[in-house]
C-alpha cells in the first residue's frame, strides 16, 4: 500500500519517516520530494508498506499526530494520472 505524507518538517529525513512508519508493518521504499534547486525538503513524500492492513494501521495512528510541531497528514496515494 502506497501512502501519501504531507506536513513533513523539514529536518525530517527518509530515515527517520521511516523509523515512525516501521512500527506497524514493513516498510518497502519512502521518498520524501526535494526542491531541485535547494534540495530542500518539500514537506510532502511517499510511503510503501507492504501490506494494506499495516498501511491502515499507519493512516490510523498517525493521520494527524504531531512531529516536531507539525500535525502530519496521512493518506492512500492516489495513483497518478497520464
Amino acid at each position: 500500500m502506497k501512502l501519501f505524507i504531507k506536513n513533513i518538517e523539514k529536518d525530517i529525513n527518509e530515515m527517520q519517516l521511516e523509523k515512525l512508519f516501521v512500527q506497524f508493518g514493513e516498510v518497502l521504499s519512502t521518498k520524501i520530494v526535494y526542491d531541485t534547486i535547494t534540495w530542500e525538503s518539500k514537506g510532502f513524500g511517499f510511503l510503501e508498506m507492504a501490506k494494506k492492513e499495516d498501511g491502515q494501521k499507519a493512516i490510523e495512528a498517525l493521520n494527524g499526530k504531531l512531529v516536531k510541531g507539525l500535525e502530519l497528514i496521512v493518506q492512500e496515494a492516489e495513483e497518478r494520472r497520464r
